[in-house]
């Protein structure tokens, strides 16, 4: 599934593979916070859930894959489309964060111009190597693009699985109100016997880091590892996300929009 252009950066790291593996250790999932405290509370908050437009239609007509990730996920299946199509890009921006700042998952609403950008880039330079900060160091996840989705599995995976192995994050991008509305969604499903909401957060926003720069010396990153294996460097990545600080202002779960 990965290809053959990790192949170098497999061997650079399996001379010690026990620094890898001693990363891989399960990490418990991302508690929600209670939603008030009273009985009155929730009934407010019932009577104003029915008082609302339903936007959303989450998990109608998906099917789940292997690895408990979902086939084919379409917008539809999350989101009243054509509700939704007499509201402004703001609206839809708000209604959008509004419902899913309170599950745990990662999410954002993205500039079509920027989308267009990372779009392209996918297109000539579908893998990356990318870098989520640990208390021991970091630990390497390579994320492959497929159609608008991006998988994510962690190198070591794919050093003892190869082409295998499983994902461990999935970003979904939905391109359908582009034209229309200057924005695409994208929202996320992951394993959180593995990875938790900040981790995620963390890979998604590398993702617009490296993808929606506008400094050629960033992409070069990906340009190298995709066509120029030989040069690529990981600890190039390492320098990029520290020099960047990215994610320490946002709230869990919303990707930056800048890049």
């Amino acid at each position: 599934f990965y290809g053959s252009v990790t192949l170098l950066i497999l061997s650079q790291f399996r001379s010690n593979p026990d620094v890898f593996e001693s990363r891989m250790e399960k990490r418990s999932e991302v508690k929600k916070q209670p939603v008030g405290h009273s009985k009155q509370g929730e009934f407010i908050r019932c009577m104003e859930e029915q008082a609302r437009p339903i936007f959303f239609a989450e998990g109608l007509g998906t099917k789940t894959s292997k690895g408990g990730f979902t086939k084919d996920k379409t917008l539809d299946s999350i989101l009243n489309v054509e509700m939704v199509k007499e509201k402004s890009a703001e609206e839809i921006k708000q209604i959008w964060n509004q419902y899913f700042s309170a599950k745990d998952t990662v999410y954002a609403v993205i500039p079509a111009d920027k989308f267009d950008l990372m779009w392209k880039r996918a297109q000539k330079c579908p893998s990356f190597l990318y870098a989520l900060p640990r208390k021991e160091g970091y630990e390497f996840f390579v994320g492959q693009w497929s159609g608008t989705e991006l998988h994510f599995t962690s190198l070591i995976n794919v050093q003892t699985q190869g082409e295998t192995a499983p994902s461990q994050l999935v970003l979904y991008h939905y391109p359908d109100l582009q034209k229309e509305k200057g924005i695409v969604l994208m929202t996320a499903e992951m394993d959180s016997k593995f990875l938790v909401v900040h981790d995620a957060q963390c890979l998604a926003n590398q993702v617009q880091l490296f993808y929606a720069t506008d400094r050629s010396e960033t992409y070069g990153l990906v340009e190298t590892f995709n066509h120029r294996s030989s040069e690529f460097k990981y600890m190039s990545v390492i320098a990029e996300l520290e020099q960047s600080g990215l994610g320490k202002e946002l709230r869990p779960g919303q990707v930056s929009d800048k890049s």
